[in-house]
């Protein structure tokens, strides 16, 4: 990598059911000495629990009553975390730098309008003629995007719109692999020399009967009581949903320093494949990915390893023998299952692994283990090198490696 061109994170917006932003995390899961008590609603849907969001006061990144009014929940949680990184980079209202900053998104299909779902099939119940009724209900029902789910691109249209981010703009969708998509071509184009400056990320609301029901008609989701990751593995498998916005400043270090923007940590690597998932092949794909991610980056000594793991099984059960072979090999790889205590946050999910690992490695610490767990032992030391894995509950494996920056 060229030296001018390695890529360093300048900004860290995050929200989740932890923390309103990037300190609050820090503090709950490196600087309180202590374990941190996982947020759970295991009522309100039940027999599915899920993670949900702090209350935010969204007018602080949304000013405009009229622009939160048109959002759905999902886009208003991109739209803050995203302008939390923007603030935390030294961005937010310089016109001059927002101008040339580009905007990498990872988005859902949106949420759905259940109160249309409903009434459709409501008058199902009485009648046959489904092609018939669908012309006669949606026409008066449906919002102008003439579609029954917000359109995923919206979330990156409505951060330009809020936040001034007029650069290029890029949305992936395909549940993890968008957001293993989204980071790796920000990544790439920086790294290259394409880009000074993206703002990547995306968010998740958990918290929907639209969203649950798909993922528990293909038999995603956990039931019951909350279970650790690693622990689910050995139950059924499932995972559970998490209220997640995650949005990083990537910037190229030359300008990064011309501007005397403070760095997190820099990437030295992203990798990503898409396995037929057929059995062990997630292990073959993700041993194959960190070949390749050794190769140009050497990690050595003490790894934090930051697990996205979902739970849900084959793929975690899996991802914990790629684990396990890594910690044989190198004794000082110490392992967090993040999705324990956030909730598996999907498209989501691998941009929050990496603002995690940017703070592991500003506070130069790792989190405390996640429960009782032969995999997640103690850690010793300052945290110097930071894997963050990402291996979606269908499909999509990735891996990034994070190093401080002296």
């Amino acid at each position: 990598m060229a030296h001018r061109n390695e890529v360093w994170i300048t900004g860290v917006g995050l929200v989740s059911s932890l923390g309103a932003d990037a300190r609050e995390h820090a503090e709950k899961l490196f600087l309180s000495g202590s374990g941190v008590v996982p947020i759970i609603d295991e009522t309100r849907y039940s027999p599915y629990p899920v993670h949900p969001l702090v209350p935010l006061d969204f007018s602080s990144q949304i000013s405009r009553k009229s622009d939160q009014k048109q959002m759905e929940l999902w886009q208003r949680i991109g739209v803050y975390a995203a302008g939390l990184a923007l603030s935390d980079a030294g961005i937010a209202g310089d016109a001059a730098l927002l101008d040339r900053t580009d905007l990498v998104v990872a988005a859902g299909s949106g949420e759905r309008d259940t109160k249309v779902d409903c009434e459709v099939l409501e008058r199902l119940g009485s009648r046959e003629d489904a092609a018939l009724l669908a012309k006669e209900v949606l026409p008066s029902a449906l919002r102008p995007t003439l579609f029954l789910a917000q359109l995923s691109n919206m979330l990156a249209g409505n951060i330009s719109i809020v936040h001034n981010v007029t650069g290029s703009s890029r949305t992936f969708m395909g549940e993890e692999m968008a957001g293993l998509a989204a980071i790796e071509n920000a990544f790439r184009r920086i790294q290259a020399g394409q880009a000074d400056r993206i703002l990547v990320g995306g968010a998740l609301n958990a918290e929907r009967e639209d969203l649950l029901l798909g993922y528990e008609i293909g038999h995603n989701l956990w039931r019951g009581p909350h279970r650790l990751v690693w622990e689910r593995c050995d139950e059924g498998g499932g995972f559970i949903p998490g209220s997640v916005g995650a949005f990083v400043v990537l910037e190229a270090r030359a300008h990064a320093e011309d501007r005397s923007a403070k760095p997190y940590a820099r990437i030295a690597a992203v990798e990503t494949d898409r396995a037929s998932r057929a059995p062990g092949q997630t292990v073959q794909a993700l041993m194959q990915l960190f070949a390749r991610l050794n190769a140009g980056s050497n990690p050595s000594g003490p790894l934090l390893a930051l697990s996205g793991a979902s739970g849900v099984e084959p793929a975690s059960g899996e991802e914990l023998v790629f684990l396990a072979s890594l910690a044989v090999q190198n004794p000082e790889i110490t392992v967090r299952a993040y999705g324990s205590l956030l909730g598996h946050s999907v498209e989501a999910h691998f941009p929050l692994g990496i603002a995690l690992a940017a703070l592991a490695l500003e506070q130069g610490s790792a989190p405390p283990p996640f429960g009782q767990s032969d995999i997640e032992r103690p850690f010793s030391g300052s945290v110097q090198h930071v894997l963050v894995t990402g291996v979606g509950h269908w499909r999509g494996e990735g891996l990034a490696l994070l190093q401080a920056i002296e």
